[in-house]
């Protein structure tokens, strides 16, 4: 199976899973316990919370702290920085940001949502036109799990800050961290991630915190793990993974990200122009290419590729149950073109010839539509 849907999930590393080995049948002991067992699963979190940390921010600014999920650290930081006032977020962003907004209203917070263009990045001046003095947060997403859109951003907490001091920005990193170069500015105040994107396990995330900001709150009480941040007994083999899962992926990150650009440019090259409409943007994502098949169903097609050998998305499995995608609809395509969307998603083990192969049978599933 040529397997192109590494923006759900990715396999996991196998030298990754063999170097945590170690933490799951050897140092399997309570990070907090104070003899030498839980002081050398310690260690490994120490070290692991400072790597994954300094790949992408400065370690004296921010701080990181582990969570079950992305979903999980996005939720703890959207309802700690977000509690009076209004909130701004964009039409673009996963599921776990979006429903969180939603709830805001819930909580006496006003949700705002800014438009999208028609690639999946967010239209900025509309974002910034929602931001006023009494608005606590603006929530961007870094790199769109729908279309690879890249958000600048840098830029853009720069420009919240100017038109609202006070107001908080988070970004949802976790289609961007270990898959494009990046490093956070000052501007940004909360960013999360997750393991199970770039080789590690579900059941690993992390939120990672501008030090500037000292409000982010607890959302599981207990023992008082991670700084008293996220109680509960540290997944000491899931994090040990997301360590050596990402060294594996920083160790090769532009190289990989040039690399795959290449093959999503070949399987764009290669698919029947007459086909498929393409709606990622050409300066997004290196690992994400969505296209469209108007006339057909995308779930029928993805079924097809399947029996062939090929798994590829249909868009955000976490909206795998609704007809189409919310983002997408919010770029303003129209129903034919929605029905046929399809999202091929590669990593850095993908090669060449797969990709080709994909295109291959992506021509041939869509043309046995006839028509």
């Amino acid at each position: 199976m040529i397997y192109l849907d590494n923006a759900a999930t990715t396999r996991p590393s196998e030298g990754a899973l063999a170097r945590a080995q170690h933490y799951l049948t050897e140092c399997y002991y309570n990070p907090s316990a104070l003899y030498g067992g839980g002081a050398e699963a310690a260690r490994l979190l120490g070290e692991a919370r400072a790597f994954l940390l300094s790949r992408i921010a400065d370690p004296a600014r921010f701080s990181l702290t582990f969570t079950s999920c992305g979903t999980e650290a996005d939720n703890q930081a959207i309802f700690s920085a977000a509690r009076r006032g209004n909130a701004v977020t964009t039409a673009g962003e996963h599921a776990a940001v979006s429903e969180s907004f939603k709830e805001l209203k819930n909580r006496g917070v006003e949700p705002r949502f800014a438009p999208l263009h028609k690639d999946g990045s967010v239209d900025e001046e509309a974002l910034l036109r929602l931001v006023d003095e009494k608005t606590t947060l603006v929530s961007v997403i870094h790199v769109s799990n729908e279309t690879g859109a890249v958000n600048d951003i840098a830029s853009l907490a720069r420009r919240v800050k100017e038109r609202a001091p006070r107001a908080l920005f988070m970004s949802d990193g976790v289609q961007a961290y270990g898959k494009i170069p990046f490093r956070l500015s000052k501007d940004i105040d909360l960013y999360t991630v997750s393991a199970h994107k770039i080789g590690g396990l579900k059941g690993t995330g992390a939120l990672i915190r501008n030090k500037s900001y000292a409000g982010l709150c607890a959302h599981l009480h207990g023992g008082g793990q991670e700084g008293g941040l996220r109680s509960g007994t540290e997944n000491v083999f899931g994090i040990a993974c997301f360590y050596y899962a990402a060294q594996e992926k920083f160790a090769s990150l532009e190289a990989d990200a040039a690399r795959l650009k290449g093959y999503r440019e070949r399987l764009w090259e290669a698919l029947d122009k007459e086909r498929f409409v393409r709606l990622s943007p050409a300066d997004g994502s290196p690992c994400i290419l969505t296209v469209s098949a108007p006339g057909t169903r995308g779930e029928t097609v993805q079924r097809m590729l399947w029996d062939r050998g090929v798994a590829v998305g249909t868009g955000s499995a976490c909206n795998s149950k609704k007809p189409h995608s919310r983002v997408l609809e919010a770029c303003g395509y129209e129903n034919n073109v929605l029905d046929g969307v399809l999202r091929v998603s590669l990593c850095p083990s993908n090669t060449e010839e797969e990709v080709l192969f994909a295109a291959e049978k992506l021509n041939e599933a869509v043309r046995s539509f006839g028509g």
